[in-house]
């Protein structure tokens, strides 16, 4: 764990998220078991979801966005024959179908026809904002909007033997901005009827995973990740003390110093392993810095 001067921790937190709590919540506990108020997470969980996310402490918080680049991994159970306002189990039902019928080789089919890049509309329950409110708030007032539907990537779409009848459990792997509550709704229509989602769990983002995650209760300052470990999925370079003094100073650098190692973001390194900065394409030749860590002297 770093730490600058007595400001704090700095670090990343991988919590295992238990079911009724909000990712707000989780903040606000951490920012109790940390001694700090400078929290934010990534990646949102539903208050019912259960599983991986990740809370940014310290300056960490600043690094939060290239934790968003990455997949993400999900299991859960889609309940064919009846639909819901939320597209999960907390909903009102909004509609049923006699879908004993359908078998797994059907789920399955469907399921791989919605693998691969696909266009999927953002559920009203979600955090997306539209003229400046978001959907969720709009769907407690009992108002509907027209989403448009957005590109996203669906890696892996395993389905398997039901659990009991008409209950299928599933393990997806995507990337961000991918909604499995929408998913389970999308596989209900392409079989004919309607569906929703239950025990949605997210296993991982990135090579964050849940055999790493902590429960909420047992985090603490010595349990944060430093903030190179933060940045391990993203490409890495080692820099001398010259490039490391550029780096502290926010400097655009040659391409040179990054060259051969990926198409970016970078996480740029001292000789001690610990994270300066992270850089990012610019112009022809050149990367800037996204964010800087390191301070000049």
């Amino acid at each position: 764990m770093g730490r600058r001067g007595q400001a704090g921790p700095d670090g990343l937190a991988v919590v295992d998220k238990s079911a009724g709590w909000t990712s707000h919540d989780v903040v606000a506990k951490a920012r109790g078991l940390l001694g700090t108020r400078k929290i934010g997470h990534s990646g949102t969980l539903d208050p019912d979801a259960t599983g991986v996310l990740l809370l940014g402490v310290g300056r960490v918080t600043r690094l939060l966005r290239y934790l968003g680049l990455t997949t993400k991994q999900y299991t859960g159970v889609v309940v064919l024959g009846t639909a819901t306002t939320t597209l999960d189990a907390s909903g009102e039902v909004t509609g049923e179908w006699d879908m004993r019928h359908v078998g797994l080789a059907d789920v399955r089919a469907a399921a791989a026809a919605l693998t691969g890049d696909i266009l999927q509309v953002p559920p009203m329950v979600s955090a997306i904002q539209v003229d400046g409110r978001r959907l969720h708030e709009l769907a407690r007032e009992g108002i509907e909007v027209e989403r448009a539907p957005r590109p996203v990537t669906v890696h892996r779409f395993d389905v398997g033997e039901a659990v009991e009848p008409g209950c299928f459990p599933i393990a997806v792997t995507c990337s961000s901005g991918t909604y499995i509550r929408s998913l389970a709704d999308d596989l209900g229509r392409a079989l004919g009827g309607g569906a929703h989602l239950r025990d949605l769990r997210r296993t991982a983002i990135g090579s964050f995973t849940e055999d790493e995650a902590v429960p909420l209760d047992a985090l603490a300052p010595e349990r944060l990740l430093t903030p190179a470990q933060a940045m391990r999925d993203l490409a890495s370079v080692t820099v001398d003390a010259a490039v490391a003094a550029d780096v502290a100073h926010g400097k655009v650098l040659p391409v040179d110093v990054v060259d051969g190692v990926g198409e970016g973001p970078w996480a740029i390194l001292g000789s001690d392993g610990s994270l300066l900065a992270v850089y990012e394409p610019h112009r022809p030749g050149t990367v800037k810095p996204g964010v800087v860590l390191a301070t000049g002297g």
